[in-house]
């Protein structure tokens, strides 16, 4: 196992940039860890005109294929993103016998069961630490340390930017344009951030988790998603007046051997560590039947925080007298098959609904009634002053109902005339019960 890794990386942005950096700047503490070099053979860029800060030696190509076909490379590490290139070069390095790393959500998110098919059956590894939640080893919690357990839960913040952009809301007041403006000013966000506000990003890393704690196959494009667009400020202010923040939570959940799964805007108890989890950090909760609760925390994202989770699988494979072993790669041993879903509007939980109504009797009574038909009860209720136009705004939290429920009342309710102006409604993240997160 003396001889060197030889690896080839395909993509030199951010990620693949603090990757090459770390190899070097890391280069004797690897080498006491692994017992071999690790070395650099080719890179693939868009453009390789450009000034490259590249170790002696190093092939600058702008072939990405020619990695996947280079008999001196055992592994690929793919960092261009993207789910057509990417997937091209993920498969045909597979087929090539050689094994992968990737930091691609996305493609794992959308096109896993084919890939992680095909690494079974060539019987090489897939690395993909650095796919969900950055710097975080929840990859590794998920398919190694918690195997021997039933997990009932994982949730978590699972993207920066979006939960930046909550963050100076909730601290500064600022509205949600001037937050994303800010979060794009630091680098933070996207010009374009829609894969982050519209909840497409957490979502993606979800499918990964699921995929690891229940070892079932979790169709992409079933999973509900709502990300945190055009949030209105007037939510996170009466959030905090019930001792809530608002944050995107990315859950899944068994349910009686089903999953209930989604993407949301919710309302987080002070109190649980999931609100007290600020700025472009990521955390995730795991529930386990021998564990109980267990709270992994840390940078979601940048170059050294994800490319430290890229080296991490990289030290994993040079520690193997096989490269090529696909035994680690989802934590399970059989072809994994569909889960079985329960629909998120069917699943049940206590909610926050934000009202728009006018200033006259019997408002209240008109709304509890609709409310009550759908065997909705409230646990909670606030009314603010009127303004001017003789329109307050009336907050509900319910007990426990269905998002089926809340939504075929407040839609009535809008549709009779009770209602100015479609309700605001957000789930309430429930606690385990065994919470002792705010000693």
């Amino acid at each position: 196992m003396s001889q060197n890794l030889c690896i080839g990386i395909a993509g030199l942005g951010t990620v693949g940039g603090g990757l090459v950096e770390m190899l070097q700047k890391n280069h004797d503490e690897i080498l006491r860890r692994t017992g071999r070099e690790i070395t650099i053979k080719a890179v693939a860029v868009h453009n390789i005109a450009k000034k490259r800060d590249l170790p002696e030696g190093v092939v600058l190509t702008d072939n990405a294929m020619s990695l996947a076909d280079d008999p001196d490379i055992q592994v690929v590490v793919e960092l261009m993103g993207g789910t057509t290139v990417a997937r091209e070069l993920i498969l045909r390095s597979i087929e090539n016998g050689k094994s992968v790393v990737t930091a691609n959500k996305a493609l794992l998110a959308e096109y896993g069961r084919e890939i992680f098919a095909l690494a079974a059956k060539k019987n090489v590894a897939l690395g993909y630490e650095a796919s969900s939640a950055g710097a975080i080893p929840v990859i590794q919690t998920l398919r190694d340390s918690l195997a021997g357990n039933h997990i009932t839960s994982v949730m978590g913040i699972l993207n920066g930017t979006s939960n930046y952009i909550l963050s100076e809301m909730n601290s500064h007041g600022f509205d949600f344009p001037t937050a994303l403006k800010e979060a794009q000013d630091l680098g933070l966000a996207e010009a374009d951030p829609s894969l982050d506000i519209d909840g497409q990003d957490a979502a993606h890393k979800l499918v990964l988790l699921i995929r690891l704690a229940w070892g079932v196959h979790y169709d992409f494009s079933k999973l509900s998603v709502e990300g945190i667009r055009g949030l209105n400020p007037l939510d996170i202010q009466f959030a905090r007046e019930f001792g809530y923040r608002i944050k995107l939570i990315g859950q899944a959940r068994d349910e009686n051997g089903k999953i209930e799964a989604g993407v949301f805007p919710a309302l987080v108890h002070h109190s649980m560590l999931l609100a007290r989890v600020n700025g472009a950090y990521n955390a995730v909760r795991i529930e386990g039947n021998a564990v109980g609760s267990l709270f992994l925390h840390g940078l979601g994202a940048g170059s050294r925080p994800t490319a430290s989770a890229v080296l991490g699988d990289l030290l994993a494979l040079a520690r193997r007298d096989a490269v090529n072993s696909a035994e680690a790669n989802t934590g399970f041993v059989q072809a994994l098959p569909d889960a079985e879903i329960l629909p998120s509007d069917e699943a049940e939980s206590p909610w926050y609904v934000r009202a728009t109504v006018r200033d006259t009797p019997g408002v209240l009574r008109d709304i509890a009634t609709v409310f009550a038909k759908e065997g909705i009860s409230f646990a909670q209720l606030i009314q603010k002053a009127a303004t001017r136009d003789d329109c307050v705004s009336l907050v509900l939290m319910t007990h426990e109902t269905t998002g089926r429920a809340i939504k075929k009342a407040t839609r009535i309710l809008h549709e009779n005339g009770t209602l100015l102006v479609p309700a605001t409604c957000f789930r309430i993240l429930a606690s385990s019960g065994n919470e002792a997160e705010g000693a």
